[in-house]
């Protein structure tokens, strides 16, 4: 069985900054971590890896820097590892980002399944997972928690619903995203750190996946970020500090009358 697990590395959710003339985000100069939800992706493959034999690809589209994640996902039990990198993927969106990562997954050519996490933590779209299948044409399904059994020719998965679960049987090959109930991710070895370390991780760029220039990058990106604004949080409200008995009284007749209009007395 051969594996592929999209991953990302994306800045720490304390440390998101974004670039307010182009509506990208500012990478440089911020400390980047493997999307924390990818590691559940990356434990589910390895777990199949171990159950059922086979060999299990992390791929991922960033600077030179990813490389560390990369080495990461090795660390945690995946086989092997390829870095798309170049000048030319600098602002892809979601579409962008999708199709990239399906070139690259052509160019690996044969595999049974593909495991990506629900989400990543800087974009909150869930939008790459289904869209790599949507390019390479193959079934899938969201938010899977649980893979019950793997046949010849399908997987059985338990999906979550907004008012319980379903299980159902999917092709292979396909695309399946998963939540974080599936797992709990496995901490790296030392083994495993120390043959990450000794590994040369290929790098490709458009020319190796054989991408179309149109469909790369920022000019390549249809979505179109128009605004960026920051949220206030502010709450509106009276104070009353009571320095007697009486106008406790009142503050205390004050706070009745207004749950009261608000219908919760």
């Amino acid at each position: 069985m051969k594996i592929i697990v999209p991953i990302k590395q994306v800045p720490e959710t304390s440390n998101v900054k974004m670039d307010m003339n182009t509506g990208t985000m500012v990478r440089e100069g911020v400390e980047p971590i493997v999307n924390p939800l990818d590691l559940y992706a990356i434990e589910e493959a390895v777990n199949l890896k171990e159950k059922h034999g086979g060999e299990v690809i992390a791929i991922s589209m960033g600077p030179q820097k990813a490389g560390f994640a990369i080495k990461e996902a090795i660390s945690m039990g995946c086989d092997d590892g390829i870095l798309l990198t170049n000048k030319a993927f600098a602002g892809s969106d979601t579409w962008s980002t999708s199709y990239v990562l399906s070139q690259a997954i052509r160019k690996i050519d044969h595999f049974d399944v593909i495991i990506c996490g629900e989400r990543a933590t800087d974009g909150d779209t869930g939008q790459v997972g289904p869209g790599i299948a949507a390019w390479l044409d193959i079934p899938f399904l969201t938010y899977i928690s649980c893979i019950r059994d793997v046949g010849e020719n399908n997987i059985t998965v338990e999906r979550m619903i907004e008012n319980g679960y379903e299980t159902l049987d999917i092709e292979i090959p396909c695309l399946l995203t998963v939540v974080k109930e599936i797992n709990y991710p496995r901490l790296p070895t030392l083994g495993g750190k120390l043959r990450a370390k000794s590994m040369e991780i290929a790098t490709w760029g458009p020319e190796e996946i054989e991408a179309k220039k149109e469909n790369i990058g920022l000019h390549g990106s249809p979505t179109r970020v128009v605004k960026i604004s920051t949220p206030k949080v502010s709450r509106n409200g009276d104070i009353r500090v009571p320095n007697s008995e009486n106008e406790l009284n009142a503050a205390i007749n004050e706070l009745i009358v207004f749950l009261e209009r608000k219908g919760t007395l």
